[in-house]
């Protein structure tokens, strides 16, 4: 019997006889949850590929691990540190990191920095000297060589790997009592920019030197270290390396994750992935009471015919499953049809990049396989919810004339 209800909704849906109007609804339903189920796909892969390309802006700033100190800015025991990670055979690189708040001059305009001292195996860690669209990333040979953050470079119109025009970079010194004369507010350093990279929402502003020069200027003894960032040989055992770390490393240090170290920006990621699946679950919800719509009208419709079935024995359960079943088939239509879609759509983006989210950047999509798995969950919970509250009818609405 339930077979027989299968092949009627299968003969409602696909059958060219009968009303019209009955089968415009019907394939609009289709219609309607194949667009919205496209939609919610092409939105959630444009997301996961905005998503990855904001995961790629950060990469350089923070490593797979990062270490740093629980008591002041100095990590202490930078020896039995240094030892223990290069006999770590998880770790692939590691490198110091310094970095202060600074003022930086150029023919007397001024701004506020951020200077990052590094050693010589920082690109090891962050591949920043990749990014640098112009010049040249620094020898290590002279303390004072740097790159710059392009936009700050721009403010100050800094020239770029010139050996006549230097700016100079102030560190104000710590300390209190009574200031005598001008070296007893700050250190200072004349500086040569080398290169220029890109910035983003967290490097602007971004000095990066060899840590040298941040030791000068802050007046810290060789090898200090207010960070230590780690590359792992294999970034999926992050959290075990993390942890045997800490065993091994004391108490006065703590570890963080690339996720940790910038929670912000993964908790708002978050919070717009879930704003955008519940708006586009919205979405497929509303478009499903037109499938509500087409099941009642073919009710209405098939009235007569029914009532034949009912009264040639079929029973009432499964003349509703009947109504279930087709509501069923066009859920299924719209949901297949509406990924071949969406995935077309993905395709006709990644391979012409004809949308732009601005003038030189093309909206990234990602396909992935559990958007697929995602979008047809949300759809089928709701159209097989309504299909079956609106396959409900009773044996006297059948039965009255």
């Amino acid at each position: 019997m339930k077979n027989i209800a299968f092949y009627i909704a299968s003969r409602y849906l696909l059958s060219k006889k009968g009303s019209t109007a009955v089968t415009f609804i019907t394939w609009l339903a289709a219609v309607a949850m194949s667009v919205a189920v496209a939609a919610m796909f092409v939105i959630i892969s444009v997301f996961s590929g905005l998503e990855d390309f904001n995961k790629s802006l950060i990469s350089n700033l923070h490593a797979d691990l990062t270490i740093k100190s629980t008591s002041g800015k100095t990590i202490k025991n930078f020896g039995k540190i240094n030892e223990i990670l290069k006999n770590n055979k998880e770790i692939s690189n590691f490198s110091r990191l310094i970095e202060e708040k600074t003022y930086i001059n150029y023919n007397g305009k001024g701004d506020i920095a951020y200077l990052r001292g590094v050693d010589s195996a920082y690109t090891k860690v962050n591949p920043v000297d990749k990014t640098i669209f112009y010049g040249t990333y620094p020898t290590f040979e002279y303390t004072n060589e740097v790159i710059m953050e392009h936009t700050l470079q721009n403010r100050l119109g800094i020239p770029v790997d010139s050996d006549k025009d230097f700016s100079t970079i102030f560190m104000p010194k710590p300390g209190t009592g009574i200031i005598n004369k001008e070296e007893d507010i700050y250190n200072k350093k004349e500086i040569v920019v080398s290169g220029i990279f890109p910035g983003n929402e967290q490097l602007n502003s971004y000095i990066i030197a060899p840590i040298e020069l941040a030791e000068e200027l802050l007046n810290l003894p060789k090898n200090s270290a207010y960070e230590i960032v780690i590359k792992l040989k294999n970034p999926d055992n992050t959290e075990s390396v993390k942890q045997n770390l800490l065993k091994t490393l004391g108490n006065d240090i703590e570890i963080k994750t690339k996720e940790e170290e910038n929670a912000a920006f993964w908790k708002m990621i978050n919070t717009e992935k879930l704003f955008i699946y519940l708006i586009f679950a919205l979405v497929i919800f509303i478009t499903t009471f037109n499938l509500a719509g087409a099941i009642i009208i073919l009710q209405l419709d098939k009235k007569q015919q029914a009532k034949s079935l009912i009264s040639l024995g079929f029973p009432l359960a499964h003349l509703r499953m009947t109504y279930f079943y087709t509501g069923l088939l066009i859920v299924l239509l719209g949901i297949i049809s509406g990924l071949l879609l969406g995935t077309a759509l993905c395709y006709f983006q990644l391979y012409t990049e004809l949308f732009k989210a601005v003038e030189d950047l093309p909206f990234p999509v990602k396909i992935v396989g559990k958007n697929y798995l995602i979008v047809a969950a949300i759809a089928s919970v709701f159209g097989l919810t309504i299909s079956w509250f609106f396959s409900k009818i009773s044996k006297d609405y059948i039965t009255k004339n």
